[in-house]
């Protein structure tokens, strides 16, 4: 039972007919700011030359002291403690704090200071209800909430660009917990307007709020049949149909492609509820040998279960997917932009009871645009029902995903129940994400129940926001109503803060405060994907190692001997109950108060070059100017025309000042604290304009110390550049998912 509604008609039509889309040979614009909110359909493009990260508040020594709150980079002043130090432009996507602690924070873009206040600061004994952000003209929902409807946090999405640095500091310390977001581009890579310095004036626009927080599905996407969407193409598939026990019953098979999936909508009686959240959906593309989709309804819609305990309207009300309840019927829609090439197989996967009468609406339109330009969607489900003690759950190893060691995507959010229990315990694991052979996790949470968007277990409630939500779940065990409301869960979904990757991505998170909860985890994560890699890896120097130096041309007159580090990475707890669970490692490396240089090859094909460096991070606020020659034809010293590629800067240290005092109002403290973790990977990019069309290039590192105690009267450390080994990773188009 199919219509098709909305088919290709006219002028438009034609152009379709007679358009084949090819692969291009220049990167896809990308949308910044604001831009990322009104251009959201374009959420399957590719990002290149763009890389995020996600720093934190976290227990530098692997724990979870003070809930992972407190740690602080370096204290410039009591009153201003400094988590988050960037040199170079960029922006600033995401931040969440632990209700108005720490408040107020500095902003400081570009050596402008903003002091941004949230409404309880003036008296946070006594926290003032239905608080907002202050300015609330530059902070408006639905870009930022506070702990008043997120159960627990004070959240913002408004972008923060900057041109040339960027600090984060607060100004209490009390519980000082907090987690940021952030993007870099590579200068050169096609940003769809120019980078400028948030100006603390200007609110953002109304258009982008209504977008946001769409009331009706025609926000969205235009109903079938009117004008604007047969303008558009859109076509619509839908029908009724039994689910049987255990049969897979096939929804729709689409062919008319290239094309993009715009809507997945299903309506169920409310007794059929708990059978059809356990049944699977499953998507396969262009008739790849497995599935991009393959996960349980309910949690594919970001809700753990389809019990809802106490009747609200929206189970989850998010800005791509809702489920809502009527009187008689749940509805569940999902309005993540789904490219294929040639063919869309949706199914759906019965349980071990009968499901009647499910009512299915799917809709696509066609896709028109070069072939390389945008990636398939997946939703990738892991059932995790013992998690082994001291090692993160495994979200997702693209390495090992549908017979392709190398993928070029960018991850978009995650669904997850984290009990069945009524257990909020759990909630202590941080998420730690790794993106294309990163040893170093580009993403150091401070906690499962941060990632969704509370803070404090979300105090038990239940809340549903456009980009996090915990939609079911009781209170505890002995307040939940049935077995179905121990489900506990809760989803986060990334757009303007997505997180690119060009080689692979490992998305992990830590089961309990120290990676020993015994609690049943099932985790759907989301993300786009094309088979192969858009970062090549085109040369590796190893310092310490004479031959590698030597090939590399490596030069540094005033760098130390080499010397050998046995140390680790950020990895999570190195012992639990006694047992080791990651030992340490030996490596070589150096140090120099002067300048190093060193030859890299390149593929001359780029568009920009990410340079990322293995150092010794137990000297702090690491400082250099890098500048870039051209070394194809091998130029030897002074015939080298030297460029300046920009400033490497990495704030702070393995030694961290703690301060969390008790009191809401207490003196800010000044615990030092150094970690046994000293190896670090750190990353730099290299602007297009200085690495196309080279095979290789020179690279001048000349370090510039910051003279900065870990807070006023603390004695200077040493200073110096560390450097173990440097490897080049090029920018370069990705492949078709699909040949001719």
């Amino acid at each position: 039972m199919t219509r098709n509604a909305g088919s290709v008609v006219g002028v438009w039509g034609l152009l379709i007919l007679l358009s084949k889309p090819i692969a291009a040979q220049e990167p896809p614009v990308i949308p910044i700011g604001l831009d990322a909110y009104r251009q959201w359909e374009r959420w399957p493009y590719h990002r290149i030359g763009v890389r995020a990260y996600l720093r934190s508040t976290y227990d530098r020594r692997g724990g979870n002291e003070g809930a992972d709150a407190s740690h602080f980079l370096y204290q410039q002043a009591d009153d201003f403690n400094v988590a988050l130090d960037l040199e170079g432009p960029g922006v600033l996507y995401f931040t969440r704090y632990n209700h108005w602690h720490g408040s107020p924070w500095h902003y400081e873009v570009d050596g402008t200071d903003h002091l941004i206040r949230e409404s309880s600061t003036a008296d946070p004994t006594h926290p003032v209800k239905d608080s907002v952000f202050l300015p609330e003209a530059l902070f408006p929902r639905p870009l930022a909430w506070t702990w008043s409807d997120t159960k627990g946090a004070d959240l913002s999405w408004v972008p923060i660009p900057f041109e040339k640095s960027f600090r984060l500091a607060y100004s209490r310390t009390h519980y000082g917990t907090g987690y940021y977001i952030y993007h870099r581009y590579v200068r050169g890579a096609k940003l769809s307007q120019p980078l400028r310095a948030w100006d603390g004036k200007t609110a953002p626009d109304t258009e982008v709020l209504k977008r946001v927080g769409w009331t009706v599905s025609s926000d969205l996407l235009p109903p079938p049949g009117t004008p604007e969407a047969k303008k558009l193409g859109i076509r619509e598939h839908g029908g009724m149909t039994n689910l049987p026990p255990r049969k897979t019953i096939l929804l729709a098979k689409l062919t008319q492609a290239p094309a993009m999936l715009r809507a997945i909508e299903f309506a169920v009686h409310r007794d059929s509820a708990a059978a059809f959240s356990r049944a699977r959906l499953r998507i396969t593309w262009d008739g790849r040998e497995q599935p991009s989709i393959d996960v349980p309804v309910a949690l594919f819609f970001g809700t753990g279960t389809l019990y809802n305990c106490d009747g609200r309207e929206y189970l989850v009300k998010a800005f791509p997917i809702r489920v809502r309840e009527s009187v008689s019927r749940f509805y569940l829609s999902c309005y993540f932009p789904m490219p294929f090439f040639r063919s869309a197989q949706i199914e759906l996967v019965g349980v071990e009871s009968a499901i009647p009468v499910v009512l299915w609406s799917i809709r696509d339109m066609p896709y028109t645009g070069p072939l390389n330009h945008v990636a398939y969607f997946h939703a990738t489900y892991v059932d995790h029902p013992a998690p082994q003690p001291g090692k993160d759950l495994i979200l997702l190893d693209t390495r090992k995903m549908e017979g392709s060691e190398d993928w070029t995507g960018h991850l978009v959010g995650t669904s997850f129940i984290f009990s069945h229990r009524a257990n909020l315990n759990t909630l202590e694991g941080d998420p730690r994400f790794f993106f294309d052979d990163s040893l170093t996790p580009q993403v150091q949470g401070t906690g499962t129940e941060e990632w969704g968007g509370g803070g404090d277990y979300w105090g038990g409630r239940n809340m549903t926001l456009p980009f996090v939500g915990h939609p079911v779940g009781a209170r505890d065990a002995k307040s939940a109503k049935c077995e179905e409301d121990k489900i506990e869960s809760a989803y986060r979904f990334l757009l303007a803060d997505l997180m690119p990757f060009g080689r692979n991505a490992r998305i992990c998170l830590e089961h309990g405060g120290t990676n020993e909860s015994t609690e049943h985890y099932e985790t759907v994560t989301y993300w786009y994907g094309t088979p192969g890699a858009s970062l090549r890896r085109s040369d590796e120097l190893k310092i310490g190692d004479a031959e590698s130096e030597k090939a590399h041309g490596y030069h540094s007159p005033d760098a130390s001997a080499p010397y050998e580090i046995t140390s680790r990475y950020e990895w999570g707890v190195d012992h639990l109950h006694g047992r080791e669970i990651y030992p340490a490692h030996t490596d070589y490396g150096r140090s120099t108060k002067g300048t190093s240089e060193f030859t890299l090859k390149l593929e001359p094909r780029n568009f920009g070059v990410l340079l990322r460096r293995k150092l010794d991070y137990t000297f702090p606020n690491q400082r250099a100017e890098v500048f870039i020659a051209d070394a194809s034809r091998g130029q030897q010293g002074q015939e080298l025309e030297w460029k300046p590629a920009g400033i490497w800067y990495l704030a702070g240290s393995n030694t961290c000042v703690y301060s969390n005092p008790k009191e809401e109002l207490g003196a800010t403290q000044h615990r030092v604290q150094t970690s046994n973790r000293r190896f670090r990977d750190d990353e730099f990019l290299i602007p297009r304009d200085l690495t196309e069309g080279r095979s290789a290039i020179r690279v001048r590192i000349r370090f510039t110390p910051v003279k900065r105690p870990l807070f006023p009267g603390h004695p200077l450390p040493e200073l110096a550049w560390s450097e173990i080994r440097y490897t080049a990773y090029c920018w370069v188009m990705p492949e078709t998912a699909v040949k001719d």
